[in-house]
């Protein structure tokens, strides 16, 4: 008899000792486990390092505190001006407060990415194409501040969001890059005007700068032909003053006498 009791308590001890061993549980620095004991949760979630869970009176449910990232699906928008997009995002969150992301949501990862892809569609749908192209960066804090406000009671924070990629239908395509051409184009016009315009303006400057010292006009007509000299040209242009001309015209009209004009003079 002494025997058998001391068989029946030792193998009650190696069964207290599997039971106490199964019951040890160990989290990474970036796990929390939420009990419930009872069905009832815990004031606080336990880890990390190592815990007691005490099946089946407990239940332990592990929550990551990483950050996670995941993409929404592609989503047909049209924006304000009536362009039809395919636009995708990527979300970041991590949970903050273990216990509500696993009491107040099902699956917060799926409940969040259901809220992007609504809320995309109806942000994106109030922007147009020039906005959502240029401003990306004012649109992405938007759409992060509403999914963060949807998401705050699960105790899960958006810490951003990104859109990812836009489609754009190849019609648009060619009509962007013919609005940038034509963009280009007016650039290098107005540029090209710009100069014309410096360039008459310096002009008009060394006219009046030159009509204060006759002789400085022929001491650039002298420059000019060294400078033709200098490239071995065999023609060279004299300068006539429109004068000679007039009065040449006056000498070669009809009933004046060369003589008599002469003597006139």
């Amino acid at each position: 008899m002494e025997f058998l009791g001391l068989g029946f308590f030792g193998i009650a001890g190696i069964v207290l000792a599997l039971y106490v061993l199964s019951s040890i549980k160990i989290l990474a620095e970036y796990e929390r486990g939420v009990i419930f004991r009872l069905g009832r949760l815990l004031d606080t979630a336990k880890g990390p390092g190592v815990i007691l869970v005490f099946s089946p009176l407990d239940r332990m449910v592990r929550v990551s505190l990483r950050q996670e990232a995941f993409e929404v699906p592609p989503q047909d928008i049209i924006t304000r001006d009536n362009v039809t997009l395919k636009v995708n995002a990527v979300i970041f969150l991590r949970v903050i407060e273990p216990r509500k992301a696993v009491v107040e949501v099902s699956n917060y990862t799926y409940q969040t990415s259901q809220f992007a892809q609504t809320t995309l569609r109806s942000v994106l749908g109030e922007q147009e194409l020039d906005e959502l192209l240029s401003h990306r960066e004012k649109i992405n804090l938007r759409l992060q501040s509403i999914l963060d406000q949807h998401t705050a009671p699960w105790g899960v924070k958006v810490a951003n969001v990104e859109v990812k990629q836009v489609d754009m239908p190849e019609s648009m395509l060619r009509a962007m890059a013919k609005q940038a051409e034509a963009e280009r184009e007016k650039r290098s016009k107005i540029i090209h005007a710009e100069g014309e315009f410096s360039a008459a303006q310096r002009l008009v400057d060394a006219a009046h700068l030159l009509a204060t010292e006759p002789v400085s006009v022929q001491l650039r007509y002298l420059q000019t032909l060294t400078e033709i000299g200098v490239e071995k040209n065999t023609t060279v242009v004299f300068p006539v003053p429109v004068d000679f001309f007039s009065g040449i015209q006056k000498l070669l009209k009809p009933g004046n006498d060369p003589a008599t004009a002469a003597k006139t003079a």
